[in-house]
């Protein structure tokens, strides 16, 4: 299986997680991630358009119920390794946006996978007062199982809550499999050169539908 099918599988995955949790003081990750994926879940088998790959819808609904609980600054952060700090604002800023337009668009080809896929949570080996979680789950359907775990970590103060900042899929993290591809565009063409190639591979992917 390539990288490309463990990214799309990931990024359906993204939204299929479910499971009980012991303390109800407050809202716990694996809660959290089931309430969200039964949103996303929902709003893609009740619309067509969706399931089809309509890039428009498919931003609104990566805007609207996916962004928000995602520490995406962290994620490509750390996508970016050491050179992330040197960069500047405006730098950052593109990255970012290029960052998620690549994901978004394999969002968009993957969303066709989502029917009869179940998840199937394994023990979650946290405590209620950790700040940073890892939530493991198989996705069971079509084809052969599929591991997917989540790291997730509790942010504090305006907006507090639970985020996701990487996401594993059958032994690969996400942010280590980019971490080595923008490492290689880093030291060859610096931060403006990593930023010029995710533009055009998304042009390239643009023009391909």
């Amino acid at each position: 299986m390539n990288r490309r099918h463990l990214l799309a599988k990931t990024l359906v995955a993204w939204a299929m997680t479910a499971t009980p949790w012991l303390h109800a003081a407050e809202e716990a990750p694996d809660a959290w991630i089931k309430r969200l994926s039964t949103d996303v879940l929902d709003t893609i088998k009740n619309d067509k358009s969706l399931q089809s790959g309509n890039l428009p819808k498919v931003i609104a609904l990566v805007d609207s119920k996916i962004m928000p609980n995602v520490d995406f600054q962290r994620m490509t952060a750390s996508a970016a390794g050491p050179a992330w700090r040197k960069a500047t604002p405006e730098q950052q800023k593109s990255l970012q946006e290029e960052f998620k337009i690549l994901l978004v668009r394999t969002y968009a080809g993957a969303l066709s996978q989502v029917s009869d896929q179940e998840v199937f949570l394994k023990p979650l080996r946290a405590s209620p007062d950790d700040k940073e979680v890892v939530v493991r789950t198989e996705i069971r359907g079509r084809g052969d199982p599929v591991q997917l775990d989540y790291r997730v970590q509790k942010t504090p103060g305006q907006g507090a809550g639970w985020k996701i900042f990487d996401l594993n899929v059958m032994g690969v993290w996400l942010v280590e499999t980019y971490r080595g591809q923008f490492a290689q565009e880093i030291n060859a063409k610096g931060m403006d050169g990593l930023i010029a190639t995710l533009a055009e591979r998304n042009k390239a992917n643009a023009r391909k539908g």
